[in-house]
């Protein structure tokens, strides 16, 4: 049932993405299409429908102890390519950095919203691993891609990066809102303005899964052959490294079985998010690295998604 339930998941996806794919090649929407998706979802609609979906839910539920299991097998990825760097790969301070954020950055929202929805049956599963990202993971890998790139660090940008995340915003509110909700014991947002609002966030994933799909025309990966060993090593560590520690960290530490243990490692297995590559063009550092690996990582997830559907599922 696990399997069936992946694979119609995959199906829906994969369709939509398709649907971007087909429009790209036949040029709707014109040359900007991909990108006014990407920041309609990312700056209006993501934001609403995370704000729409964790302020519906109990705030118990949105600080899960999977987080931990979260936090701790990204922190063990991320270790584990420094190690391999600095014994195999001898990358520079910068192109390292993006490497670390390869291996443990989860794509929570293009990938992981939709996967948690058709999939998992909840969108809000992803609401910690993103917070988790956007609060803690991304204000440090900035730090040292400013400390690598410029040679200090600019604590004023660092302080400022959660206001310029849309999602981790719409994320908080919600998040708010569900603790207020239980203090009341009663949801304080009138329907007249909690529908727009969630109306807007439906959009969210078939914009997103289009864009994504949009991105795929033209893509000729693995162009720099010296490359290749840090990115399959990258791609490895994600899709398949992070769910096996994932899996031992919720299994033998936290006890979780069933859903809650299904739910932990398929999390786990999601692909690398966009934002890497994101990072990687703000300092002019590892652009190939980061797009290369998170588009073999893209590809990859679903195969290793549906291995674990048979397995735990």
């Amino acid at each position: 049932m696990g399997l069936l339930h992946a694979m119609q998941g995959f199906c829906v996806i994969g369709i939509v993405i398709l649907v971007g794919y087909i429009a790209a090649r036949l040029r709707i929407g014109g040359s900007t299409a991909q990108m006014v998706l990407n920041r309609f979802s990312f700056f209006v609609s993501s934001p609403c429908l995370m704000f729409a979906i964790l302020s519906k839910e109990q705030i118990l539920t949105i600080f899960h102890p999977s987080i931990l299991v979260a936090f701790f097998s990204a922190l063990l990825v991320g270790v584990a390519f420094l190690v391999l760097n600095r014994l195999f790969f001898h990358l520079g301070p910068a192109d390292a950095t993006i490497g670390t954020l390869n291996s443990l950055y989860l794509n929570s929202n293009n990938i992981g919203l939709p996967i948690a929805t058709y999939i998992l049956g909840n969108g809000a599963l992803v609401a910690p691993i993103l917070v988790m990202q956007q609060a803690l993971f991304t204000p440090i890998g900035l730090t040292a891609l400013d400390v690598t790139t410029k040679g200090h660090v600019s604590l004023k940008e660092i302080v400022r990066q959660p206001l310029h995340q849309p999602l981790l915003i719409g994320s908080l509110g919600g998040i708010a809102v569900s603790a207020l909700s239980a203090q009341l014991g009663w949801f304080p947002i009138p329907n007249y303005i909690f529908d727009p609002i969630n109306m807007i966030g439906e959009s969210a994933v078939p914009m997103i899964l289009m864009a994504f799909g949009m991105s795929l025309n033209g893509s000729t990966p693995l162009k720099e052959k010296g490359d290749r060993p840090a990115i399959f090593t990258v791609a490895a560590l994600k899709n398949i490294v992070m769910p096996i520690i994932a899996f031992l960290l919720a299994y033998f530490v936290m006890g979780f079985r069933g859903s809650e243990l299904y739910a932990c490692v398929v999390l786990a297995a999601l692909p690398t998010g966009q934002n890497v590559y994101n990072y990687a063009a703000r300092y002019n550092v590892g652009l190939t690295f980061a797009r290369d690996g998170i588009l073999i990582s893209t590809m990859t997830s679903p195969i290793f998604i549906a291995l674990i559907a048979v397995l735990l599922g």
